[in-house]
């Protein structure tokens, strides 16, 4: 019972910073980061299990953080009012040309970031981009204007000019 506590206290230690780190964060991990990640990985090993190498208090360990990964979840997806603190949700970086520097801020963005994305997405300037939205996942999806100006959030109505 000791290694399923542990395994939560961790658990929710481990989740909380994933969180305060930002989900451009963990899009896009550096080779020293991602190194810094396993170790840390041991380190909650060692203190979750309290030094127990056996196969029983691994697979115990293993399942808790399963089970409270898929509680989590599933709180996520039947109650609305919770998901913002499970999950992060999708943010305007920019609306019809216009970068949102407040949003930008937020999410620790600059302009070189941004410009490296619209790069990898084939777009050239900024007068090309309807919207940009930061997704949950740490992902920037861009809307071109060229497609016409829709608002993503009221499922596909024109917006007014």
């Amino acid at each position: 019972m000791e290694i399923v506590l542990r395994a939560s206290v961790m658990f929710l230690v481990v989740y909380g910073l994933l969180r305060l780190m930002g989900k451009r964060e963990m899009g896009q991990l550096a080779p020293f980061e991602l190194v810094s990640l396993i170790v840390m990985g041991d380190l909650i090993q060692q203190g979750v299990t309290h030094q127990d190498f056996s196969l029983t208090g691994a697979t115990l360990a293993i399942f808790t953080f399963a089970a409270w990964s898929l509680l989590f979840s599933v709180i996520g997806h039947r109650f609305s009012g919770v998901r913002g603190v499970l999950s992060s949700p999708p943010v305007v970086l920019v609306r019809h040309g216009e970068m949102i520097q407040r949003n930008l801020d937020i999410e620790r963005i600059d302009s070189d970031e941004l410009a490296s994305e619209m790069r990898l997405a084939g777009i050239d300037s900024l007068d090309q981009v309807a919207w940009a939205i930061l997704e949950s996942e740490g992902k920037i999806s861009f809307i071109r204007a060229d497609k016409g100006d829709v608002d993503p959030r009221t499922g596909g109505e024109e917006v007014a000019a």
